[in-house]
């Protein structure tokens, strides 16, 4: 159970915020640890002990999490069919995954996500049709010209999208296009075919279904630097150019305390270009094994940035990147640290957990 200083902490300090997570905590111990189902609050509002789905809605967003396709079944796939309205497929629609042999398609793994999400009332968003890494080797070895190089890019986009058309809300359509200097990242379509691969791309998949949202998607923008303004000024050229961009996504990936105290005021800078904003794979990892120091402030981290959307009227919403520690990315990428999710190792939820149901249930922002 967290202290009542470190409630304040989670909480941001306000008396009416403090009061939520204190009411989670109590209906977390009561009901053995976490949510189970939806409860009401005496106007009739989900409480906060509904699931996050049910606080999100009633606050205007979607909560969502990755998922692969081997989470489909068990506690995984219960705790996401309950606690989420969005569904990010972690590596299921990737180039490599989806045309491992040049003209040949695999989608099993793909629709499989997509299914779950249709049957669970879940909106999908697509990741990712243009990136720089988990390409086929056909792709990066192959000797192609710069116009057969694009030519296949435009293909492999309006094909994917295409496939999807109707069953995904929104599109990663370039990912992560910028390198950490704010240049463009010398990946195989910039060093090839020079910035218009983003512009093409764009139209590409708004031809193929013109009802998708479509999204940039990038790590290490959501406070100033020189990435956060490469990507800004890219949003704003395309927008000139009346290429059909819908919105900017925000990582935040973020190391333990380093939420940048700017994120909101980022975030509203993009959305005054007209644009829409999210929260697209949300984890804050840290040292493992975690003590309850280091629980307290990733659930102060998780509120920050969560408030942060609240507060920009365009941001549509948040997605964690796995919710359980069981599954996480990071410790592969990250070694000596993880427990960076939600929920630990056992599905249960931890006060991050707690931390975001009390930032939706207290309509503070």
């Amino acid at each position: 159970m967290l202290s009542r200083r470190a409630l304040a902490v989670v909480a941001g300090g306000s008396a009416a915020a403090l009061l939520a997570v204190a009411a989670v905590l109590v209906a977390g111990r009561s009901s053995g640890g976490g949510p189970q189902g939806a409860g009401q609050d005496g106007a009739g509002q989900p409480s906060a002990t509904a699931p996050l789905r049910d606080l999100a809605a009633a606050r205007g967003i979607r909560i969502g999490t990755a998922l692969a396709a081997d989470h489909l079944t068990g506690t995984p796939a219960a705790v996401a069919a309950r606690e989420f309205d969005a569904v990010t497929p972690e590596n299921e629609m990737k180039w490599e995954r989806v045309e491992p042999e040049r003209g040949h398609y695999d989608w099993a793994a793909a629709d499989a996500v997509v299914a779950f999400a249709q049957a669970h009332g879940m909106q999908v968003r697509g990741h990712n049709l243009v990136w720089h890494s988990q390409l086929p080797q056909w792709l990066t070895t192959g000797d192609f010209t710069a116009g057969e190089l694009r030519a296949l890019m435009l293909r492999h986009v309006t094909d994917e999208v295409t496939h999807f058309r109707g069953r995904v809300a929104a599109w990663d359509v370039v990912n992560e296009p910028f390198a950490d200097d704010g240049t463009h990242r010398a990946g195989l379509w910039y060093r090839q075919l020079g910035v218009s691969y983003i512009a093409d791309a764009f139209t590409a998949a708004h031809a193929a279904d013109p009802a998708a949202k479509l999204w940039l998607n990038d790590y290490t923008i959501e406070g100033p630097g020189p990435k956060s303004e490469a990507m800004y000024a890219l949003a704003k050229a395309l927008k000139q150019q009346g290429v059909p961009i819908d919105g900017v996504g925000f990582q935040a990936h973020f190391a333990l305390g380093r939420v940048p105290a700017g994120f909101r005021a980022t975030m509203q800078r993009f959305a005054d270009l007209g644009l829409d904003v999210a929260v697209t794979e949300l984890d804050v990892r840290m040292p493992t094994p975690p003590d309850g120091d280091s629980l307290r402030q990733q659930a102060a981290d998780y509120d920050a940035v969560l408030r942060a959307c609240l507060g920009v009227t365009r941001c549509r919403g948040l997605t964690v990147w796995g919710f359980s520690d069981a599954t996480s990315w990071v410790p592969g990428a990250f070694p000596g640290q993880g427990a960076a999710t939600p929920y630990d190792a056992h599905y249960r939820p931890k006060p991050a957990y707690r931390a975001m149901a009390a930032a939706l249930a207290t309509r503070t922002g």
